[in-house]
């Protein structure tokens, strides 16, 4: 499911989808467009199997997690004779499928740029892996030691920032006239709006195409946010699962370097390594390897 869920947001970036997208009547036939409709299709299948088998063995004093949330929430306005609801079968199953879909290759992209970071740039790996010891030594990293390690947490927004792996926000639409920077938008008309002119704006960052954790430092070390972080896109539709995602990326990075240090491999110096991102919907990092050397 991941394989095939990275497979499909590889192609839907490829030159041929989004020429699909321009002119969908001419070019139906295409072969990266098929097959983003099979696996979407699998996608679906394998779904409904893991939501019968949870449904099945399912008990509303035990949560295993969203699906049984989410049926348990089913059940009990199915009892109350509720039958105007957004808790059906058909909102499960496309739920899950969003939230693996959208879920799983940007996390996993983000943690590949940041291990790729750290090597790059081993000042910045020292300082995170000071300050983890420091504050949380050998134990367990907890979601509430973020606020404690604003150095760690500066890194993460960094490079979510400078990655920028979704530079353009999904399609939007206006609920309005507008008028913006001299140009009339009409209502309903559909916008793509460009994150990376947000990130990279020279007006809001110091340094905005180098990697600098200062950017979410003020002058005492601590945290501060900045509007102008808008990875998660912004407005009404900014990302549903952003708490989720930086929740995830804090454990792993953290847990990752508490155990390891990562290098380039032997023979290649730091300055040899790519920041240059391979073409996709999302922008990964271009091939490359990596040394996890244990810290224990």
């Amino acid at each position: 499911m991941v394989g095939r869920a990275n497979e499909s947001l590889r192609m839907a970036g490829s030159t041929s989808v989004q020429l699909y997208n321009m002119f969908p009547r001419l070019l139906g036939w295409i072969k990266n467009r098929k097959q983003l409709v099979k696996n979407a299709e699998n996608a679906f299948v394998d779904n409904m199997v893991i939501m019968k088998k949870l449904k099945e063995t399912l008990n509303p004093s035990i949560c295993r997690g969203f699906i049984d949330c989410f049926l348990i929430r089913k059940q009990r306005e199915e009892e109350s004779g509720i039958k105007e609801t957004h808790f059906n079968d058909k909102n499960l199953v496309f739920s899950v499928t969003n939230l693996f879909g959208a879920g799983t290759d940007t996390t996993a992209t983000t943690l590949q740029w940041i291990l790729l970071l750290m090597a790059k740039y081993p000042h910045v790996q020292d300082k995170v892996q000071e300050e983890l010891s420091s504050v949380v030594g050998s134990r367990q990293v907890w979601v509430e030691d973020r606020k404690n390690l604003p150095y760690t947490d500066a890194v993460i927004h960094e490079t979510l920032r400078l990655t920028n792996i979704l530079p353009i926000a999904i399609p939007h639409k206006t609920s309005r006239d507008v008028t913006f920077r001299g140009y009339f938008i009409k209502k309903d008309t559909t916008v793509f709006p460009l994150l990376t002119s947000v990130l990279y704006d020279e007006n809001e960052w110091e340094s905005p195409h180098t990697f600098n954790p200062s950017h979410f430092l003020d002058e005492e070390g601590k945290f501060k946010k900045r509007d102008a972080f808008i990875p998660f896109s912004a407005g009404r539709r900014a990302c549903l699962g952003e708490g989720l995602a930086k929740m995830e990326l804090f454990l792993f990075f953290t847990t990752l370097l508490q155990r390891f240090r990562f290098t380039p491999p032997p023979g290649v110096q730091e300055d040899e390594l790519q920041l240059t991102a391979a073409v996709g919907f999302t922008l990964n990092p271009s091939p490359h390897e990596l040394c996890a050397i244990s810290r224990q």
